[in-house]
């Protein structure tokens, strides 16, 4: 069951896509109070679990620490952030009482899970503005499928975008792509993406391509696609401000870039230096922005990444003239001693949140100050471009995902985790985000498999992508100055193309849980919890998940490690990918056991009962060949195989 409450006058996000009528009266779980701005407390069991949250720090429990829902450009993701690119503000709270909670509130939120006081979930915002819903069911996984239902089916790529896919800010040429090609094709690594960052724009500028690096774009493209490679550019949120450019002149024209209060045009610099933003919030410019992907559509692309869509600012002149301002009064100080105070001041120019209380937005013929709405840009944004696809490929999927998202934005594109690091604890952190996202509709996901920022190292790589070949979306990706971890780059390459090769021979399962999922508004990945709630053991288990209905998995995360202790919840068989091609398999009785498993093999388990189909590794998507399914798991067991084209839209 599931009540809605309605507090002040709610900006209308459009998460919520079924019409459901306003409760009278108070909801029956917590205290609320309106004096300053919304305030809900509850006071929780000392057994409660905590569910949710989507892209957020930590474990699967949120128990224990203080979450901000307020999307932020911060690549240094360590245990003390409260906020990370995405905000989504669904909790569930499982124990003594079971309920849901979706606060559609589009600001800045706070959720202190037991980190001020133990036994206390407060749940704050600035402005008594929101709809509250609150959703009651059998369990928790019960909840979810409830809240999944009123907030529409989650986005469906092509099934191209299930490969392997290779990613690096820096390739810059066609020699670039072309050389990444030939490592994994001549050393027969599967892969099906290789994706454009920045470096492949005009000056950065979007909708671009650098015409002195690419004289035939669309040849360029078709080459790529007779290799069975689908080039899958970046698009940022930052419109250069230059003469001549002609999306820059045309958002001008039509006044659509985000205002200044004086209703001139806001600046702020990012990758191209002055920019201004589309106001994606405005159904006009929104249209308008999502129409330019037709320029690169048109050229033979089908897939898109959006970045920076926090939207992340470097500076704008205001920032930069307060810190003018400051090194001015300082400098004449003769006893000046250089300090924190002055590295703060520079520092914190990026992102400021004065500087996201200095546009705004048009909505409905009013204006909207950003930072009160600040979450739904990135989702706006993505908004634009799957609203585009519909009028410019209407039958055919396009790849989208992006960085930043709010509830809402799983109609149109998945998301992945963001500029991660190359650390083993990014790795467990990758594990346990997944259901989590999964419970507020993103389930096309991923991170970025090796580590972003960093210096990767071997093992490090082989055991992420062990965890990669479950995931949605399947990325390689690192940043500029950073070792070069494409997967030729290290010794023994035929460890790196048998474990991707397991994700080609996993894929027909893990695209039919996919579809499956994605079609009954239902979860990819699961906590243990989810499937066996009698069990107060899974419900401890934060480093395993359940995928679709047959599998768990159990990724090794600690370096060095030979293996890993499991906990199996019921009989179930230990599968491992062998790097000769065989598959090894063992029955395992309910309870604790140690496995062990090579840097260059792959384990998941089977259920009890349950089967799964398994093919001979492909180069590609396009050339996986179903004759060869066989299934593994227990015999006399039944799958039901999803099968469609994988282009055609749903």
């Amino acid at each position: 069951m599931i009540q809605k409450y309605v507090f002040g006058n709610p900006f209308d996000t459009e998460a919520v896509v079924e019409k459901i009528s306003p409760a009278t009266g108070t909801p029956q779980y917590g205290t609320i109070s309106l004096e300053n701005g919304f305030h809900l407390s509850y006071e929780m069991d000392k057994n409660d679990i905590v569910y949710g949250l989507g892209e957020a720090n930590r474990g699967i429990n949120k128990r224990g620490f203080l979450y901000i829902s307020n999307c932020s450009d911060d690549p240094n993701h360590t245990e003390n952030k409260n906020s990370l690119y995405g905000a989504h503000n669904f909790i569930i709270v499982s124990g003594k009482e079971t309920f849901g909670l979706f606060l559609d509130y589009p600001g800045a939120m706070k959720f202190d899970i037991g980190y001020t006081r133990q036994d206390k979930l407060e749940i704050s915002c600035e402005d008594a503005d929101l709809d509250l819903y609150v959703i009651e069911g059998e369990n928790a996984y019960d909840i979810v499928k409830q809240f999944r239902k009123i907030i529409g089916r989650s986005y469906i790529p092509p099934k191209f975008a299930f490969g392997f896919g290779q990613s690096r800010w820096g390739y810059t040429t066609p020699e670039d792509f072309k050389n990444v090609v030939k490592g994994y094709r001549d050393n027969h690594v599967p892969i099906d993406m290789v994706y454009m960052d920045i470096d492949y724009m005009q000056d950065y500028k979007d909708f671009t391509v650098n015409e002195k690096n690419f004289p035939d774009f669309k040849g360029f493209v078709d080459e790529m696609k007779a290799e069975n490679i689908h080039l899958i550019p970046i698009i940022d949120a930052g419109v250069k401000i230059e003469d001549g450019y002609d999306i820059y002149e045309e958002g001008k024209e039509k006044g659509y870039f985000c205002k200044r209060e004086d209703g001139s045009d806001f600046v702020a610099a990012v990758w191209p230096g002055w920019t201004h933003f589309p106001d994606v919030l405005n159904p006009d410019a929104r249209a308008w922005f999502g129409g330019k992907y037709e320029r690169l559509i048109s050229q033979g692309i089908d897939g898109f990444w959006n970045d920076m869509n926090e939207p992340a600012i470097f500076c704008t002149p205001e920032g930069v003239k307060n810190v003018k301002d400051f090194m001015k009064d300082f400098l004449e100080q003769d006893n000046a001693v250089p300090g924190f105070l002055l590295l703060d001041k520079v520092g914190s120019m990026a992102n400021s949140p004065e500087d996201y209380k200095r546009f705004y937005h048009e909505v409905n013929g009013q204006k909207v100050r950003h930072d009160k709405v600040h979450n739904l840009y990135g989702f706006n944004m993505t908004r634009a471009a799957g609203e585009a696809f519909q009028k410019i490929v209407p039958d055919k999927r396009i790849l989208m995902f992006s960085r930043s998202s709010y509830i809402g934005m799983h109609r149109y594109g998945g998301i992945w985790t963001g500029d991660n690091q190359s650390w083993w604890s990014h790795l467990l952190l990758n594990l346990k985000m997944m259901p989590s996202l999964n419970m507020c509709g993103f389930l096309y996901t991923g991170a970025d498999l090796g580590g972003f920022g960093s210096d990767t190292t071997r093992d490090l790589v082989l055991r992420w992508l062990a965890l990669g070949v479950f995931t949605p979306l399947m990325r390689n990706h690192a940043a500029l100055g950073t070792r070069e971890q494409e997967c030729y780059q290290f010794e023994n390459i035929e460890d790196f193309r048998h474990v991707i090769g397991v994700r080609y021979r996993l894929l027909p399962y893990l695209y039919s849980e996919y579809m499956k999922a994605a079609l009954n508004d239902d979860m990819y990945f699961k906590p243990l919890a989810f499937e066996y709630p009698d069990d107060s053991m899974a419900a401890q288990v934060e480093d395993q998940l359940m995928i679709g209905n047959e599998i768990m998995i159990a990724p090794v995360y600690t370096q060095n490690a030979t293996g890993r202790y499991v906990y199996l919840p019921e009989e179930m068989k230990f599968i491992k990918f062998m790097p000769d091609g065989s598959i090894f398999e063992e029955t395992l009785k309910k309870g604790h056991h140690y496995v062990e498993v090579g840097l260059n093999e792959v384990p998941l388990f089977i259920r009890s009962g349950k089967c799964i189909p398994v093919v001979d590794a492909a180069e590609c998507v396009d050339k996986i060949d179903m004759a060869t399914k066989m299934m593994i798991g227990y015999t006399d067991a039944e799958y039901e195989l999803y099968e469609d084209d994988g282009i055609s839209a749903l």
